[in-house]
């Protein structure tokens, strides 16, 4: 039985996370710097987000068979109604041996539509646009749930044969455990290559028949894509392999085949990590022996924009024990910028976003005023405050509008309050 309350926008109400439109009738607006980039609309072909707030993809290992639960429901639906443009659900495998645990998120049949349906058709009652991390975890799958003791960055395989039930094969570009207690991968053949890409295509479908906005391909930490993109995980000498060309054989295979189904008006990102992040003794990182690096990650995008992708998302390491990163406030920025810069000096018109410890409303701005990034993509403040536009506003001194029932909580003496 439905008991859906139906009610009509208040006069002058835009929609949660939104600069109210008496705003704009009081003369501010984007060009004239009244209101901050970050609340501003961005249009990515048919999507139109109405402000540049970006929940990150973060695997939530909450699920049953891949299923979406009332836990999934409840926590991408609070960042809808807090005022997100859009969020982005977590890495969901495209087949079942492409899950990182066994309580990842998946969308290998049909029967999983409908649980991410409901999240999508409540998402947007909100005006939040909603979109879906596509992976496969290659040699880093089977794993243990994270937050179970015992189990925090413990990163040992949960072997197939396990009396569980909760760990299977784990396949990989070449035979080589990302690090000494994982299982050494098997080898996939050309045949598991193109399984694997006809199950992206299948996914895709399904992301159509849910209503999701956005899709972005898992390319990064060192997950299948990523593994097959690095000469220190990928030893083949079949086509998949070698060359810069073979090594990014597999991602451009898998957005083809995407992009077969989820045509050209809808919009289409990559997740990559931009730098696998091992230094010789000099700090530098363009060695054969080093992996993949920024140099690489440049000359990806230009290749990327050719196949239609829209969004490029730089995130970095993940797929080397021997990574030495320090994480610090905007630590991922630069390689968004030197990505950004590349783009804008071959006029290029692909979308870049910035990721990484970005934790407050002026570094967000300043990322976007400065043009090293089009959108920002926040990860665990999101997970302390569902509604972190509301609080980046305030920072701000910004009032914007939250969801119709909490709209009552909006402080009226912030800037551009209504007359």
């Amino acid at each position: 039985m439905e008991y859906k309350f139906e009610y009509k926008k208040p006069i002058n109400y835009t929609s949660a996370g939104s600069v109210p439109k008496s705003v704009y009738s009081d003369g501010a607006d984007e060009e004239n710097n009244k209101i901050p980039i970050l609340f501003t609309p961005l249009k990515i072909k048919n999507m139109e987000l109405k402000n540049r707030f970006v929940v990150s993809p973060m695997c939530q290992y909450s699920s049953k068979d891949g299923y979406f639960n009332d836990f999934h429901f409840g926590h991408y639906t609070s960042f809808a109604k807090g005022g997100s443009g859009l969020i982005v659900i977590e890495a969901t495998g495209v087949v079942p041996e492409g899950r990182i645990t066994y309580g990842c998120t998946g969308l290998w049949k049909d029967s999983q539509i409908e649980g991410l349906k409901r999240i999508v058709d409540f998402s947007h009652e909100f005006d939040a646009k909603i979109g879906i991390q596509l992976a496969h975890a290659g040699r880093k799958a089977s794993n243990e749930v994270p937050y179970l003791d015992g189990s925090r960055n413990s990163h040992l395989t949960i072997p197939f044969d396990h009396p569980s039930g909760n760990g299977w094969k784990v396949y990989g570009a070449s035979p080589i455990p990302w690090n000494d207690v994982m299982a050494v991968p098997i080898e996939m053949t050309i045949q598991d290559i193109e399984n694997v890409i006809v199950a992206f295509k299948e996914a895709a479908v399904r992301c159509i028949k849910a209503g999701l906005d956005f899709i972005e391909i898992h390319g990064a930490h060192g997950y299948l894509i990523s593994s097959f993109l690095s000469t220190t995980s990928n030893k083949r000498t079949d086509s998949y392999g070698g060359s810069f060309e073979g090594r990014i054989k597999l991602l451009i295979e898998v957005v083809k085949a995407v992009r077969s189904v989820w045509t050209t008006e809808k919009p289409l990102a990559v997740r990559i990590s931009a730098d696998e992040c091992v230094r010789e003794a000099d700090g530098t990182t363009e060695s054969p022996l080093n992996g993949w690096g920024i140099n690489d990650s440049i000359r990806l995008a230009a290749i990327l924009e050719q196949y239609d992708v829209d969004l490029l998302d730089p995130s970095s390491g993940g797929n080397n024990k021997l990574q030495n990163i320090k994480p610090v406030p905007l630590y991922h920025v630069p390689y968004s910028s030197a990505i950004k810069s590349s783009i804008k000096e071959r006029s290029g018109k692909l979308l870049v976003s910035a990721v990484g410890l970005i934790d407050t409303a002026e570094n967000s701005e300043s990322i976007l005023q400065s043009g090293n990034a089009d959108l920002i993509f926040l990860g665990r403040p999101y997970l302390r405050n569902p509604f972190l536009p509301v609080e980046f506003a305030k920072q701000l001194k910004l009032k914007i509008d939250y969801a119709p029932q909490y709209q009552h909580a909006r402080n009226s003496s912030l800037l551009y309050s209504s007359k």
